[in-house]
């Protein structure tokens, strides 16, 4: 029988959850740089996504682990990786567990501190 697009989807999404960040140790889908999962008739999956920074040194290396843990899932047939810069990201795109996970690490909350900022507070 042949796997549903949602199923591959919520696949896709555990799989995702494997791969981490190597500067923040959280992985990229609650990190918030997954921006899209499109999954085709034919088991195609094609995978928007950003980085915390533009210039991020570890770019290519994220994406190919992105790519692998994809191409793993039962289903997928073939995968794309399309990385964007827009809108950019920022930590309010982390998902809750993600927000939890950095304030355990981090001791603060991120998004917290990151509104608070750009409203000109401390």
């Amino acid at each position: 029988m042949a796997v549903s697009k949602e199923e591959i989807r919520k696949r896709v999404i555990e799989a995702l959850k494997q791969v981490y960040d190597p500067e923040i140790p959280i992985n990229v889908w609650d990190l918030g740089l997954i921006y899209d999962i499109n999954v085709t008739d034919d088991g195609v999956v094609n995978i928007k996504m950003t980085l915390t920074a533009p210039g991020c040194p570890l770019a290519n290396m994220i994406v190919y682990r992105v790519y692998l843990a994809i191409q793993n899932v039962e289903g997928v047939k073939d995968v794309n990786v399309d990385v964007v810069f827009d809108p950019p990201w920022d930590p309010t795109k982390m998902t809750p567990e993600g927000r939890r996970k950095f304030k355990e690490l981090m001791g603060y909350d991120i998004v917290e501190t990151y509104e608070s900022s750009k409203r000109g507070g401390s």
